[in-house]
């Protein structure tokens, strides 16, 4: 696991076994993922998504609290993924950082509660598996707009992004900053 240039956010670079059978490697460890984050994900939910190219899903984040870590994979195919720091007050408030993950690669991608997350596929298909600290709340999950031009999201030009109707209409950081829907960067490190 290695720090990225956005707090909160951490890169898993797994050692990947291969031999005339293929491949191995650890996707998840627990004492690991602890010695370098300094606490352990709890895990509440695991969700699976497939996605055609281009499909890009968010940016989405969950209120605090009870917020929502997540623990990244894509399992077939590739995506951009990116998270955001959407924590009023932390040192990187409004930066993002972004990584291709793919079945190839193997890498995964852990963002603790208060970051926003988006993917964008990059394959015909792509199927993407979060490992999640906290279960699905509908009325507690928010959108940002994936285009905010105040998050400067450098999205590649192809393939064409494919939106939700809920993530083209979603509002900008800056409406949700006024609004007061955004976490506070104290109340995701109580977390």
């Amino acid at each position: 696991m290695q720090r990225t240039s956005v707090e909160g956010v951490w890169l898993s670079t797994p050692e990947v076994r291969t031999d005339n059978r293929g491949t191995f490697h650890e996707a998840f460890r627990q004492d690991s993922f602890t010695e370098s984050v300094g606490h352990p994900l709890r895990l509440a939910q695991a969700n699976v998504s497939v996605s055609r190219r281009g499909a890009l899903r968010g940016i989405h984040f969950a209120a605090v609290p009870p917020g929502q870590a997540k623990f990244v994979s894509c399992l077939n195919g590739a995506i951009l993924d990116v998270a955001v720091d959407l924590r009023v007050g932390s040192p990187t408030f409004g930066r993002y950082t972004a990584h291709e993950l793919s079945a190839r690669n193997h890498h995964s991608l852990y963002l603790a509660e208060g970051m926003g997350h988006a993917f964008l596929a990059l394959t015909d298909e792509a199927t993407v598996m979060y490992l999640c600290s906290a279960g699905y709340t509908p009325h507690k999950e928010h959108v940002v707009d994936p285009f905010d031009p105040l998050l400067g999201i450098a999205w590649p030009r192809h393939p064409t992004p494919v939106l939700s109707p809920r993530d083209s209409e979603a509002p900008s950081l800056t409406e949700l900053a006024f609004g007061n829907m955004l976490p506070s960067y104290e109340s995701c490190a109580r977390r």
